[in-house]
């Protein structure tokens, strides 16, 4: 067993309750990769319009987060891997400096709020050296943990 596989078994055991772990992934993807680069297009907009324009700010939430529930406001800046990997219940919010690492499904529930400088993460790096050296593995692929949480009501 490697490393990695043995690492993977431990998360699996350790935080069932939480995520999963999930197939691996190619961030080198072209349809990834520009789904990666229109996201951050899209927060950078987001970032840069002013607060009280809700029309354009709601506007390029529909199209970086379009997995939203109603309700659904983030205080600029945001930042996202996706977007389109992420959903939120109804009536969630966060902070300044909110930050999602969507490579894997990233559910929200609903009436979730996060504080400031929070971050989402899903990509899970080889934690063994000779397997997290991308110039010698033998393909680019990383793998990540689902990333869940519930109602804040429930």
């Amino acid at each position: 067993m490697t490393c990695t596989e043995a690492y993977k078994e431990h998360i699996e055991y350790t935080f069932n309750a939480f995520c999963r772990v999930v197939i691996h992934y190619d961030p080198s993807d072209e349809e990834l990769s520009a789904l990666r680069i229109k996201a951050r297009k899209l927060a950078r907009r987001y970032n840069s319009t002013d607060e009280d324009n809700w029309e354009t700010l709601n506007e390029i939430l529909k199209e970086l987060v379009p997995n939203r529930g109603e309700g659904t406001f983030f205080q600029a800046p945001v930042y996202f891997d996706y977007g389109c990997f992420t959903t939120f219940g109804k009536n969630c919010g966060a902070n300044f400096n909110f930050t999602v690492l969507d490579c894997a499904p990233v559910k929200i529930g609903d009436n979730v709020m996060f504080g400031p400088n929070c971050t989402l993460a899903a990509p899970m790096h080889p934690l063994c050296p000779k397997e997290r050296n991308v110039r010698t593995r033998e393909n680019g692929e990383l793998y990540n943990l689902e990333y869940a949480r519930g109602n804040a009501d429930a």
